[in-house]
């Protein structure tokens, strides 16, 4: 062995062995490069999403360091290092910064769709139930469950074998790892003791009146001036309140809104006609280029996708 070589050989196995999956603070990216999964180690305060947005898979955001704060819908969570966020598909959330506050966050994320989740449950457990029916999207856990599903999340996010030497054992260590944490989570997650009590969410009563409008009227013709006559505003106050609170205007927020029915629609087999119909666009036409705008691909892609 030639001198030297030994030590090159060790370090290498270091580096690999410490290779983290890092998401700049400022990527903006909000949608998956891998069809099944992905998970990163975000560090400080991100500069992106910070308007409100959504996407067709489950994301899960758990504190390793530090503050983050999310508002998701009509609730703000300040979440604190060990704290989990779960958030549903096609849910409208936003990152939400507070000043001197999250520069030192740092924190695991990890997105996962749908088809990947079904495939990894059993008949006796559906592991996507975690995310919905509960009263709060974020949880803390007694530190002996903490510190097991924070062992999942790092085995995910260092990448200790590399693709390229063995992709299928990769593939399935991850699958493992992503059945046995989503199982743990699911389990402590039906748990009320666990979940953010109330006084610990800040409400929005503005964008919860506004929300709940659209979703009642959602194939009614809404104009921007209905919407401010409902929060009993004038339209210009509302219009600035609305986008300060939210990052988007209320139209836009109208128009997601519009999305997620017809999402919602297209995932359980209705036709692109009666998906966009009973989303309450106006027109194909419109519902087309905003659907392309958001999602990338047309309407009928996308239903095939999840058909």
């Amino acid at each position: 062995m030639a001198p030297g070589a030994g030590t090159r050989m060790g370090a290498g196995m270091e580096k690999r062995e410490k290779s983290i999956r890092r998401l700049e603070a400022g990527d903006e990216r909000q949608y998956m490069m891998n069809e099944d999964y992905e998970v990163y180690e975000k560090l400080g305060a991100p500069m992106g999403a910070i308007s409100f947005h959504y996407h067709s898979f489950y994301e899960i955001i758990y504190v390793l360091e530090g503050e983050y704060s999310s508002m998701i819908e009509d609730r703000t969570y300040h979440v604190k290092k060990g704290d989990f966020l779960l958030i549903d598909q096609n849910v409208l959330h936003k990152y939400h910064y507070v000043e001197d506050k999250h520069d030192s966050s740092r924190r695991i994320i990890l997105w996962v769709t749908p088809r990947m989740l079904s495939s990894l449950s059993g008949e006796d457990m559906d592991l996507t139930a975690c995310f919905r029916g509960k009263d709060s999207c974020a949880c803390r856990f007694p530190i002996y469950y903490r510190e097991m599903l924070q062992g999942y999340l790092l085995k995910l996010v260092t990448t200790r074998l590399q693709e390229s030497e063995d992709p299928g054992a990769k593939r399935v260590l991850d699958r493992g790892c992503l059945t046995l944490f989503f199982v743990y989570l699911n389990m402590l997650c039906a748990r009320k003791e666990y979940l953010f009590a109330r006084e610990e969410l800040v409400s929005h009563p503005l964008v919860e009146q506004v929300s709940a409008y659209i979703d009642g009227h959602l194939t009614e013709r809404i104009t921007v001036e209905g919407l401010a006559a409902q929060v009993h505003m004038s339209k210009y106050y509302f219009l600035r309140k609305f986008k300060e609170l939210t990052g988007v205007t209320a139209h836009a927020f109208l128009v997601h809104k519009r999305l997620i029915k017809a999402c919602e629609a297209l995932r359980q087999g209705a036709g692109v006609t009666e998906s966009w119909q009973s989303a309450g666009f106006s027109d194909y036409t419109a519902f087309l280029r905003s659907f392309r705008d958001t999602f990338g691909v047309p309407p009928g892609k996308y239903r095939e996708y999840y058909s």
